[in-house]
C-alpha cells in the first residue's frame, strides 16, 4: 500500500508539497487551491486544475485517500503579517477545513506545514487550540520547526511542521543533511541572466553604501531589514510573498530570476514558468521548500511501514518529547 499510497494536497499553491510527497511513491487523488494564478501554474505542471475554495467543498465528496497534506495559510500567524491569527476570517480559520475534512474520512494520516510563529502566535493559545482539536480526533502529534537550510537549499527559512497518525507509530523527523550535500549560492545561479534583472545604478548605490561588510565574497544575497540596513549572507532570507521588488538582491547587483527563486524553494529545473515574474516571486513566497517535506515524507512513509508501534507511557514527561525534537 504504501509504495503507491493517495495523498490530498490542500491549499495546493504551486504544488511544492505535492513533488515532496509524490518523491517517495505517493499518488495525488484531489487538489484544492483558492488562487487562480497559483492554479494555472499548478495546472502546467501537474496537469490538473485544483478544486477552488476549500470552504465550499463538501468533505464526503473528496476521494479516499491515506495522507492529508496542507500548508494552510500562514499570513494571520506571521510575524511579518497581522498576526490576527483565528480572528482572521478568510484564512486564520481554515485550519477548521482540515478539522471537519479528517472527521469525515479518517485518513492515516497528515502533514500540515506554516510559519513559525504559529507556536508562539497569542502566546501559545493558537497552537495549543490545534494541537487539541487534532488530538480529539485521534491523532498522535509530532511538530518540530524545521529550516529549508538544513537540507540542502540556501535558503534561510524556517517552518513548522505539524505530523499526525491514527497509530502510534515510531516517527521521527528527519535529519539534516550532510554540508557536503547542500547546495550552495553558485550551484542555483543562472549565467548570461538578462538585464531586465539588474537594478539601477541608484538602488546599486544606495545599496552598496548601507551594506554592512563591504568585502563580503561574491557571490551573495542581500536583503534589506526594517531599519535599512543591508546585510549579506552566502544563502537568501525566507522569500516572501509580499516583499518589495528589491527584497532580496545578488551582488547587490540584481533581483533573482524566476528559475533561480524556485531552485531556492528546491524545485526541479523541470518545473514549467507560464506566468509573469511578479506572480511567480508571489508563488514562491508562499511556497515550501521541496526538499524538508520531500524528508519528511521520507519518514512518515517508514513510520507508516514499521511493524513498531509506541505503547503509552504517561509516565512520559513533555521534557523528554522536548529532547527527540517534538513541540508538544
Amino acid at each position: 500500500m504504501w509504495n503507491n499510497f493517495r495523498f490530498i494536497d490542500l491549499f495546493a499553491g504551486i504544488g511544492g508539497i505535492r513533488l515532496g510527497f509524490e518523491a517517495v511513491g505517493g499518488r495525488c487523488v484531489f487538489s484544492s487551491e483558492f488562487d487562480e494564478d497559483a492554479c494555472k501554474t499548478y495546472e502546467a505542471n501537474f496537469g490538473e486544475h485544483p478544486s477552488g475554495d476549500i470552504t465550499k467543498i463538501n468533505a464526503a465528496d473528496i476521494p479516499d485517500f491515506d495522507i492529508l497534506l496542507g500548508g494552510f495559510p500562514c499570513q494571520a500567524f506571521s510575524i511579518i503579517g497581522k498576526k490576527e491569527g483565528f480572528a482572521n476570517e478568510t484564512c486564520g480559520t481554515l485550519f477548521f477545513d482540515i478539522e471537519r475534512i479528517l472527521k469525515e474520512k479518517r485518513p492515516a494520516a497528515f502533514m500540515l506545514e506554516n510559519v513559525k510563529n504559529l507556536t508562539a502566535h497569542d502566546g501559545g493559545k493558537t497552537f495549543k487550540i490545534i494541537k487539541e482539536h487534532l488530538e480529539h480526533l485521534g491523532y498522535h502529534i509530532y511538530a518540530k520547526v524545521l529550516n529549508a537550510i538544513d537540507f540542502g537549499v540556501p535558503q534561510n527559512r524556517e517552518r513548522i511542521i505539524i505530523v499526525g497518525f491514527l497509530e502510534n507509530v515510531n516517527f521521527h523527523f528527519p535529519v539534516p543533511v550532510s554540508i557536503e550535500n547542500r547546495k550552495v549560492l553558485k550551484d542555483i545561479l543562472e549565467q548570461n541572466v538578462d538585464k531586465k534583472y539588474y537594478v539601477n545604478d541608484k538602488i546599486k548605490k544606495s545599496r552598496l553604501e548601507r551594506l554592512k561588510d563591504k568585502n563580503y565574497p561574491k557571490p551573495y544575497i542581500s536583503h534589506e531589514n526594517m531599519a535599512g540596513s543591508v546585510t549579506p549572507h552566502p544563502y537568501s532570507s525566507a522569500l516572501r510573498a509580499g516583499a518589495s521588488a528589491n527584497y532580496i538582491l545578488i551582488n547587490d547587483e540584481r533581483r533573482p530570476t524566476e528559475r533561480e527563486m524556485l531552485r531556492i524553494q528546491g524545485f526541479p529545473d523541470s518545473f514549467k514558468i507560464v506566468l509573469p515574474y511578479s506572480k511567480i516571486k508571489k508563488q514562491c513566497g508562499n511556497s515550501v521548500a521541496v526538499p524538508v517535506i520531500q524528508a519528511v515524507a521520507r519518514e512518515m512513509i517508514k513510520a507508516l511501514t514499521s511493524p513498531t508501534r509506541i505503547k503509552n507511557n504517561s509516565s512520559k514527561s513533555s521534557c523528554d518529547y522536548l529532547k527527540q525534537g517534538v513541540l508538544l
